[in-house]
């Protein structure tokens, strides 16, 4: 059997995503972009607030699921310091489920105040999986040959 001819939009986006991977620059040694020195401190915002949140809580917080949050989170931040593609992965699947629960809060929130706390979360975890998607993409690429 004859192989199938790809259909002729395919290889105009084939070719439109060889022209875009020709454009990613691989991550030096020791370079960190801004969008993932970004996901550093949100990684390590919410090492701190869980914590936080586990010591100042006035109702009983289990300490077991706090205790593997911290261990996720920390090791998160070890992977976005050294670069890692699973860490920035990881990143980008909690930014989407944040991004996606806050918008999803829109359908239940009462006031102005939560609406208005719920677009800036969405739109904060939104542009940060954007930026962190080329990110990943570089740091992913073949290195440049001479």
């Amino acid at each position: 059997m004859a192989e199938r001819e790809k259909p002729a939009g395919y290889a105009r986006s084939e070719a439109k995503n060889a022209e875009i991977r020709a454009t990613i620059r691989p991550l030096e040694p020791g370079e960190r972009p801004g969008p993932l020195l970004a996901a550093l401190v949100f990684a390590a915002f919410l090492l701190v607030a869980n914590v936080a949140g586990y010591l100042f809580a006035s109702e009983d917080v289990p300490l077991a699921g706090t205790v593997v949050f911290t261990a996720v989170m920390a090791l998160a931040i070890y992977g976005l310091w050294n670069a890692r593609a699973w860490a920035v992965l990881g990143m980008l699947a909690l930014l989407a489920i944040i991004a996606a629960s806050a918008l999803l809060s829109l359908l239940v929130a009462s006031d102005l105040i939560a609406v208005a706390f719920c677009v800036v979360v969405a739109a904060i975890t939104g542009t940060l999986f954007w930026k962190l998607i080329r990110v990943l993409g570089r740091i992913q690429a073949p290195p440049a040959t001479p």
